[in-house]
């Protein structure tokens, strides 16, 4: 893996390691790509993502990321940095979307009210494990019918926790978080880096 800091390339504290995001995600692709990381490989896992039953979200969160983690292929020169991000209403798990009618009742169901995200990284290396777990509170304004119609016609709401992604159109839905934003997207950088500097293989 190298980083870029100042415009110049700084090679890994660990020489040779090569860093695999196991992750199809496009998000957190872009936010590893503001603090310079540039992963060598994306491989994304191929796990069933469903909870068990009485699961709580930070549980279900922790879990994924661990399992996403350990599902992907390794060379013995490579670590794998997975993550997870679910969005909760109470104890209620709100996943991707099936369609536009569960988006709408998502977006009814968060509108006026908070809620919470949390989205767990793990790090794979050959030794261990490492994981971070970050919880972030989100204020959803009240959304008018009109709102949310207009919105779900925009398709943004495909693919994402909750149905509403905060880094695109549903930004103008959220007056206030509490928390982590980029773990709201879908990746906590700080402590992604911090992850990354235990391994050795992190910008200085």
């Amino acid at each position: 893996m190298t980083c870029q800091k100042g415009g110049s390339t700084i090679v890994s504290s660990k020489s040779g390691v090569r860093l695999v995001l196991a992750s199809a995600s496009p998000r957190r692709l872009e936010l590893l790509a503001q603090v310079g990381i540039t992963p060598d490989a994306v491989r994304p896992s191929d796990i069933v993502e469903a909870p068990h039953t009485a699961e709580l979200p930070r549980a279900y969160a922790a879990r994924l990321a661990r399992q996403k983690a350990q599902a992907a292929e390794m060379a013995v020169d490579e670590v794998i940095l997975a993550a997870d991000t679910v969005v909760a209403a109470g104890r209620r798990i709100l996943e991707k979307p099936k369609d536009t009618a569960e988006a709408h009742r998502f977006l009814t169901l968060l509108s006026g009210r908070r809620h919470k995200v949390y989205t767990a990284v793990a790090l794979r290396d050959h030794s261990q494990i490492r994981e971070r777990l970050v919880a972030s509170a989100v204020r959803m304004k009240r959304l008018s019918e009109g709102e949310i119609t207009a919105y779900l016609a925009t398709g943004e709401w495909r693919g994402k926790a909750g149905g509403y992604a905060i880094q695109g159109a549903a930004a103008a839905f959220v007056p206030w978080i509490s928390g982590s934003h980029s773990a709201i997207v879908g990746l906590p950088l700080a402590e992604t880096i911090r992850l990354l500097r235990a391994a050795g293989v992190a910008c200085p």
